[in-house]
């Protein structure tokens, strides 16, 4: 019952965030026919306006585009010239082939060096760990692309420089093509997760050492525990703040990496979202936006179970208490 209630919250919000960001798009100035340029006459914008809608009020429009939308239509691409879905579908796998890896690996490293930081608190290595975090922390992701590409494309050549596949790939051999597209791949999903890491990675050492001074650990020490399993029952203890950022980080990376896209030519949801707004394509952003929606609901459901799964005490404390059932119970 929980699990159907927040898949319809998640519902809910991706259908709000949507309108919003097709209302939002359709009251700023101007319409996808004024990205075309000055050089158009009158008369062809005008007669465009009138095949794609846009002559319609804002209400019918919106009913159009709602209507639509139960269909699995999301519009016409005005920039693109096909459906506003087959834009959007084909760029999906692309964020998510650079997204999931990037975040996978930040999520172990935050695992191992923010546990192994909040054991080994103000010791010196913990201390430089720190001070390396907080400048990743701190460094625009641009930068990093920048910096990454220049040293293993330019200086030290051993990477391609963008591009999802190199200009051959449909001539190699399978394995080729497999590792080529490997290749690409190195350089902007160690970018995603060097910036995710130093996210994660200060929220894990920060959990792991307020777990370390929970009454139960003491309990666990002076009970004879091993330190390794106490430390194993520390770290499942101190995930589930970790998971909640993560949950947060992969709807904002999937559109939030708009500069790693653009450094190394990775055709994301992100550049297509970018693309989209400044050519006012209408349907493409709200699509966009949707897809985004849905992949809140989806790794907020995902999230709040392997929270639970996690640390039992979060599933027991969002438990509601069971009813008192004993005669008399009802009336006391």
């Amino acid at each position: 019952m929980r699990l159907g209630a927040r898949l319809l919250q998640g519902a809910m919000a991706t259908f709000a965030a949507a309108t919003f960001a097709f209302v939002c798009l359709q009251l700023a100035p101007g319409d996808p026919l004024t990205a075309l340029g000055e050089g158009v006459p009158v008369a062809v914008r005008a007669e465009l306006r009138e095949i794609y809608g846009y002559d319609a009020p804002l209400g019918v429009q919106y009913l159009r585009w709602l209507a639509a939308l139960v269909q699995g239509d999301l519009g016409w691409s005005t920039l693109q010239q096909r459906p506003a879905r087959d834009v959007v579908l084909d760029a999906l796998p692309n964020s998510l082939m650079l997204v999931g890896p990037g975040l996978l690996l930040a999520l172990l490293a935050a695992s191992v060096v923010g546990v192994w930081q909040g054991i080994h608190a103000q010791r010196p290595l913990d201390r430089v760990l720190t001070i390396v975090v907080f400048v990743l922390y701190g460094l625009p992701e641009f930068t990093v692309a920048l910096f990454l590409l220049l040293l293993f494309s330019v200086i030290w050549p051993v990477l391609p420089s963008g591009g999802l596949v190199s200009d051959l790939h449909a001539y190699l051999p399978a394995g080729e093509r497999l590792l080529d597209r490997l290749r690409h791949l190195i350089l902007p999903t160690f970018v995603v997760a060097l910036i995710d890491a130093a996210t994660l990675t200060r929220i894990q050492r920060q959990s792991m050492r307020d777990v370390l001074h929970e009454p139960f650990v003491r309990t666990a020490f002076a009970a004879g525990l091993s330190r390794r399993r106490v430390y194993r029952q520390a770290w499942r203890a101190s995930v589930p703040p970790v998971l909640t950022v993560f949950g947060i980080l992969v709807p904002i990376n999937l559109l939030g990496v708009v500069f790693v896209e653009q450094v190394f030519s990775w055709p994301g949801l992100g550049l297509t979202l970018l693309n989209a707004i400044n050519a006012r394509d209408y349907h493409v952003v709200a699509g966009c936006v949707l897809v985004q929606g849905l992949v809140i609901a989806l790794t907020t459901t995902a999230v709040d179970l392997l929270r639970g799964v996690a640390d039992p005490r979060v599933a027991t404390a969002a438990r509601p208490p069971a009813a008192d059932v004993r005669p008399g119970a009802a009336t006391s």
